[in-house]
């Protein structure tokens, strides 16, 4: 997971008691009328959790949204060896509403946004930033307290300490990597949740088979799309030499090194091979019209801009490397990483292949393979789902292996959006899929009308599209990053 791994983060509160939301009216709940509580003491309730403190609050129409600091332990089995500051963000609509809990298993934004679930709901919003992405770092930094188990107990603590004050129902949710983070804190916390809408989140079962990665690149797109983009590919290795010294001369420009992936010549390689990958993920089909036309007869500008353009020549630098430190580490101990091949790349001209995600973290941090523990969250979906919904975009990489459900599975789905990529969400899906996936959700939050109850085809979004507050757009991490 590269640069689509990289373009694309008290110790006990008791839980208030489950309260089941009545059905959504017509009228919208104002931001300064919640439950008996004003808009003017929301904020002393979140700082009187024990833990919890502020670091900035900023307007938004209809809500207010506070970025927060959250006193967590650095190791969950052993709370008292250290604590470390969270950070967390939450748009504060109406106690009286469901919440939506959020991560992208990276950094968390610091600006007001509203996920697609939040918006169907007309609901809350609580983001968490993963564990061990700056600045939510413990210090000194114990690696191996960075692990799904101990992220999902982060996830775990913070819906403990808010509970009492959102006691409606709680949808988790996330993309890519925060897809994968919403089903693992389902998997390890299968109480807390009444629904998670898991994005696009890849499903790295076996590390060492990813046939499936070859198989879709295939058959992806068009012959006439796939044959562009790999002329490229191969022109940019084809034309090394050259390319190298432009890539010398754009990394001492701003001043880039190349210490942890070990050389420049390794870097341009990572990057010229996630260029296929990194189209297709963040790219349409119709963005192929882009891609030069003869790459043997293009100019190496044409060649280097386009794979800049998708891939990005800092991606593998140091400085690109650094903030996704922590991804790498969970894709070379837990996660896995894909590995695919070049059939149409004569050999000679490729020296390492897809690296393994050990070559992008520093050495001085020591990792250790553990297998079984996406084979243990593969089983437990397959047999134990309740209440999750999948969605994957057509034409993206990451689906190609994804969570599949099996017959312990309960009020749970698996839907693709056509011609979508890593970017897919419900909106994008065909239009009975998009009514079911909708009317569930608004199920599972406690808020569907009796009509869509009846009548799944009539479920709609609850708050209308904001063109700021709604995001829709790909977030760009590295193309072998999820």
């Amino acid at each position: 997971m590269r640069k689509a791994l990289r373009w694309l983060l008290a110790l006990t509160v008791l839980i208030g008691t489950l309260s089941t939301a009545g059905a959504a009216t017509a009228a919208q709940p104002e931001a300064t009328g919640t439950s008996g509580t004003t808009s003017e003491d929301i904020k002393d309730r979140l700082l009187a959790i024990p833990g919890m403190s502020l670091i900035q609050e900023k307007p938004y129409t209809g809500y207010r949204y506070f970025v927060l600091n959250y006193t967590q332990p650095v190791d969950h089995r052993h709370p008292s060896k250290g604590t470390f500051q969270q950070r967390i963000a939450v748009l504060h609509k109406d106690t009286a509403r469901p919440t939506v809990f959020y991560t992208g298993g990276y950094n968390v934004s610091t600006t007001p946004s509203r996920r697609e679930p939040t918006q169907i709901v007309d609901g809350n919003q609580v983001s968490m930033e993963y564990r061990f992405f700056t600045p939510s770092r413990p210090a000194p930094a114990d690696w191996s307290k960075l692990d799904i188990w101990q992220a999902a107990s982060d996830q775990h603590r913070i819906f403990q300490a808010l509970k009492p004050i959102y006691g409606k129902k709680w949808i988790s949710t996330g993309g890519s990597k925060g897809g994968m983070t919403a089903t693992y804190y389902e998997r390890f916390y299968p109480r807390d949740m009444d629904g998670v809408v898991a994005y696009v989140a890849p499903n790295d079962v076996v590390n060492q088979e990813d046939s499936a990665y070859d198989r879709f690149f295939a058959g992806v797109g068009t012959k006439e799309c796939r044959d562009k983009l790999n002329a490229v590919q191969r022109e940019a290795l084809v034309r090394r030499e050259p390319l190298e010294k432009k890539y010398a001369a754009y990394a001492a420009d701003n001043g880039y090194t190349f210490t942890t992936i070990g050389s420049l010549d390794r870097a341009y390689e990572a990057v010229v091979l996630d260029y296929v990958w990194g189209f297709w993920q963040y790219s349409l089909l119709s963005d192929c019209d882009a891609i030069p036309v003869d790459a043997a007869h293009a100019t190496d500008d044409d060649i280097w801009n386009s794979v800049d353009s998708i891939s990005g020549f800092s991606a593998y630098t140091d400085q690109g490397l650094e903030t996704y430190t922590p991804y790498y580490y969970q894709a070379g101990t837990q996660l896995g990483a894909p590995t695919i091949h070049f059939p149409y790349i004569e050999k000679k001209y490729i020296r390492y292949g897809y690296q393994p995600p050990r070559n992008f973290v520093p050495r001085s941090i020591p990792m250790k393979f553990q297998p079984s523990a996406m084979r243990d969250v593969d089983s437990w979906v397959r047999h134990n789902a309740h209440h999750m919904l999948f969605v994957y975009g057509q034409n993206d990489p990451w689906g190609a292996e994804r969570f599949r459900l099996g017959s312990g599975a309960r009020d749970s789905y698996v839907f693709t959006a056509p011609g979508l990529n890593h970017g897919a969400n419900v909106a994008g899906l065909v239009a009975d899929e998009k009514a079911l996936a909708t009317a569930r959700i608004l199920e599972w939050a406690g808020v569907a009308s009796s009509t869509v109850r009846s009548d799944p085809s009539a479920a709609r979004p609850l708050a209308p599209f904001d063109a700021k507050l709604d995001r829709r757009d790909v977030e760009r991490e590295p193309a072998l990053r999820p």
